[in-house]
Formats: C-alpha cells, sequence, structure tokens
C-alpha cells in the first residue's frame, strides 16, 4: 500500500500495544494515514487489525515489523517506510522499554539504550527526507519519554551506554533522559527545516511495559496507579494536530501542559555532546551520518 501524497500521514513505532496502538488508531479516526512499526510479529498483526477496523473519513493503516535494538532493523524499518510514503507529517517515536539485564546487541550495542535512544535517533535522521516533504510545510516529531528521567542526573561520557557498570532502572532512566536531550537538540538544529520536536511523560500506563523488567520493576508497575493507554495517546494525537504542538519546539509535556523536565534534561550542552557521541557510535557500527551531515550540520 503506497499513501496518497494529499493525505497527512504520520510514523508510530511500537504500534502493536498500548499507546502505539492507541495513537494510531486515534489518528486513523480522524482520517490520517498512519504507518505503524511493531516487533512482535502476533502482536502487530493483531493490532493492525483493530486499528484498520477504526479507519474513517479516508484514512488508512498499515503495520513494518521491526525490531529497534538493531540499527539494521531500523535502516530496513527506513526502506519499507519509503515504498509507502513520499512524506511524512508526524513522527511519534514511541517505541521503547526496560530490560533486567544487561543485553548486548550483535551490533555490540546495549539493549536498553539502543531501543529507547539510539534507534529513534536513527530513524529520525534517515526519515529526515520525508519529514522535510511534509504536506503541510511543517512536520512534527514527537518523543515519548517518561518522568523516569529524573532517576539520572546526567551521562558518564566514557560509559554512555552503561556497558561496564548496568543497573536496569538506572539505564531506562539515562535513555529517557536522552529522549529529551535529543530532542532539545533536534528542535534546535532542525526548525529552519519546518521540522517542530517535542517530548511528553506519558504517566504510568496499563500495558506490558516492564514485562521484560525486573522484579522490583515488575512490583512497582504492579502497585502503581496507572492510566490507561488512551490517556497519554490523547495527548500525542494534540501535539500531533493541534496549533500548540506546532511551535516553539523542545518542549516537555504531560497531560497537555507543558512542564519543566529535570535540570539534567535542560542542559543544551549535554544536548549536543549527545547528538554528536551518538553520530560517532552510529558510525563504528557502520552507519555513517550522512544524512546528519547534509541536513542538520549547517
Amino acid at each position: 500500500m503506497r499513501f496518497d501524497a494529499k493525505r497527512p500521514v504520520a510514523v508510530v513505532t511500537g504500534a502493536s500495544a498500548g499507546i502505539g496502538e492507541s495513537t494510531a488508531r486515534k489518528l486513523v479516526e480522524l482520517g490520517w494515514r498512519v504507518i505503524g512499526v511493531g516487533r512482535d510479529p502476533e502482536r502487530s498483526a493483531q493490532a493492525a487489525t483493530r486499528i484498520a477496523a477504526a479507519v474513517r473519513d479516508g484514512g488508512g493503516f498499515t503495520m513494518v515489523r521491526g525490531d529497534f535494538t538493531l540499527m539494521s532493523e531500523v535502516e530496513r524499518v527506513v526502506a519499507e517506510i519509503g515504498t509507502r510514503t513520499a512524506h511524512i507529517d508526524v513522527l511519534i517515536n514511541n517505541a521503547g522499554g526496560v530490560r533486567d539485564r544487561r543485553i548486548v546487541t550483535a551490533e555490540g550495542t546495549e539493549a536498553t539504550f539502543a531501543a529507547n535512544h539510539l534507534a529513534p535517533f536513527l530513524l529520525t535522521r534517515e526519515l529526515t527526507p520525508l519529514l522535510a516533504a511534509s504536506s503541510t510545510g511543517s512536520a512534527r516529531v514527537i518523543a515519548v519519554s517518561s518522568s523516569a528521567h529524573r532517576i539520572s542526573r546526567g551521562f558518564d561520557w566514557d560509559d554512555l551506554q552503561s556497558l561496564r557498570d548496568f543497573d536496569s532502572v538506572v539505564a531506562y532512566g539515562q535513555a529517557k533522559l536522552a529522549n529529551i536531550l535529543f530532542t532539545r537538540e533536534l528542535a534546535r538544529r532542525a526548525g529552519r527545516d519546518g521540522i517542530v520536536a517535542q517530548v511528553m511523560h506519558p504517566g504510568v500506563v496499563a500495558s506490558n511495559f516492564a514485562s521484560h523488567g525486573n522484579a522490583a520493576m515488575r512490583a512497582h508497575m504492579a502497585a502503581a496507579d496507572t492510566v490507561s493507554p488512551d490517556e497519554p495517546a490523547e495527548t500525542l494525537v494534540w501535539l500531533a494536530t493541534e496549533a500548540e504542538g506546532g511551535r516553539d519546539g523542545g518542549r516537555y509535556f504531560h497531560r497537555k501542559a507543558e512542564e519543566a523536565p529535570a535540570p539534567a534534561a535542560q542542559d543544551d550542552a549535554a544536548a549536543a555532546r549527545l547528538w554528536a557521541a551518538s553520530e560517532t557510535l552510529l558510525t563504528e557500527i557502520g552507519y555513517p551520518a550522512h544524512l546528519v551531515d547534509e541536513n542538520y550540520n549547517r
């Protein structure tokens, strides 16, 4: 399926369940064309059926599968998205998760850092030409972070991925801090190309999020006062479609209201350094920064 160039198109990662599925469903109900990305084949197929049933007013939905712990999978997803649309109006980087232990991928990256930060960094970078071709002339990139970023006091730049000193909760908090810093730097660099970047905290959501976390994380989630995935999805759709989400990029939202993130998440020098470190890491595993150099480093 290739989408009509005259219709708004969104890409929603983590669309096979939870916040991502709810967000994709709400967008197709509004008549958007949505490309979802999911990891698990069975859950992706089931979610695709449910979302497709909600399509209204000329909207449409298609699902692409990919494991975002691997950058090779991100590259494949980018290629598949390119066969389905010539433009993207909104990219929602929602996919992520927590692990109960250090897992080093076949590419040599740590899985929590890779899935939560490096994958959306690479995905956004590679989809920049499609974002720049937005049918509205002003594309939006929205990241799903977490209040867990407040756990982190900043990065150990000599062990950015926590490969040497790993704690699952701390690693997740640092990855969520990376989401905010990446958004701030993306807003600074990409604003001149008509791309607006925002970030949001979804709250504690009733989902399968902690299924791969350690015992403490699973216990915390089991005891927490959770909200339905529909609540944060409403904020994501609001940021994707309403005027507030399209102005003054680099802001942090919760429940459709702007909030101040932790001081470490407001460090513009750290944001620039994280961007450079992410480029270097991608280059080391075989993904040179050709699009970043062309589109952002100006």
